[in-house]
């Protein structure tokens, strides 16, 4: 089979691993910089050129979209969805993904655990927004934020009131989040490949950190999941419609509750902590649809 990895820099972990996992089982595995390629459209011919030539003949492609990417690189992905290409990841399914606040209204339709959320439109009526969720301490994200950035936490009604002015006034986009006090700093990291869990581990924040991110300096280590916490992952990305999928989410008292669901989750750290051969899943994957 002809597959192609949508990646902008060929020597990521996660790129290099699913190229190598491809050419292990004897598949043509191509990398291809989204954001150089160019999308032409006419009636029933659509196609992508790149480097000053068509693409033609693939049989499946997987992307590996950045966040400050999204909307080229989920256009490149229709394009190939509309040259009758499998995607790995479905482009409808990306852009829901990348949008925080339209992922947790499709996770609450769907009834899974979330922790309770606020989102208005830079009202002035802050003390209303830190009630909402129950008061301080509280989490305040950034919209677009990615990897830990743009993730505050407030200790106290004052600080928090004064971050949401804060960032009202600078026009940025954010959510008011409960803080999850016994997840202890640490959220648990699920690996969802074609309906099925691959991999999971237990992601703990540096001391005195309560953002886990391993981009933080976090440690991470192997976990067993429980049967409500595979089920909720997998309804997770079901619900958000993605084959590949990292399912964030934290231990609490009244269950697991989903943090955020991940389009394009790395390799390296779940590969590492768990021992797993993800690309290998990721492939075969592929090898299933295309």
């Amino acid at each position: 089979m002809k597959i192609v990895v949508l990646s902008q820099n060929p020597n990521l972990y996660s790129t290099k691993r699913i190229v190598e996992a491809g050419q292990k089982k004897g598949h043509e595995m191509i990398i291809i910089d989204h954001t150089k390629c160019n999308l032409v459209i006419e009636k029933k011919n659509p196609t992508i050129v790149y480097k000053g030539e068509e693409i033609r003949d693939i049989d499946g492609i997987i992307p590996r979209i950045g966040a400050s990417v999204t909307f080229f690189g989920t256009a490149v992905v229709r394009q190939f969805e509309m040259m009758k290409v499998f995607s790995a990841t479905e482009s409808q399914a990306l852009v829901r993904s990348r949008d925080k606040l339209r992922s947790l209204q499709i996770l609450s339709r769907a009834g899974l655990g979330l922790p309770k959320t606020v989102f208005t439109n830079y009202s002035k009526d802050v003390s209303q927004v830190v009630d909402g969720v129950g008061g301080a301490p509280l989490v305040i994200k950034l919209l677009e934020g990615t990897q830990g950035l743009g993730v505050v936490l407030a200790d106290n009604k004052n600080s928090a009131e004064s971050i949401l002015e804060a960032f009202n006034g600078l026009q940025a986009r954010v959510i008011a989040q409960e803080f999850i006090e016994e997840a202890g700093g640490a959220d648990i990291r699920v690996f969802v490949v074609d309906g099925a869990v691959v991999g999971a581990m237990k992601r703990q924040g540096k001391e005195g950190e309560f953002r886990s991110n391993l981009h933080r300096g976090g440690s991470a280590n192997v976990i067993e999941l429980t049967d409500e916490e595979e089920n909720a992952a997998l309804k997770a990305a079901k619900a958000m419609g993605l084959g590949i999928a990292g399912v964030d989410l934290l231990q609490s008292s009244r269950g697991p509750l989903i943090l955020e669901v991940n389009s394009s989750p790395g390799l390296e750290g779940i590969e590492r902590a768990t021992g797993t051969d993800i690309a290998t899943h990721i492939i075969k994957y592929v090898e299933r649809n295309a």
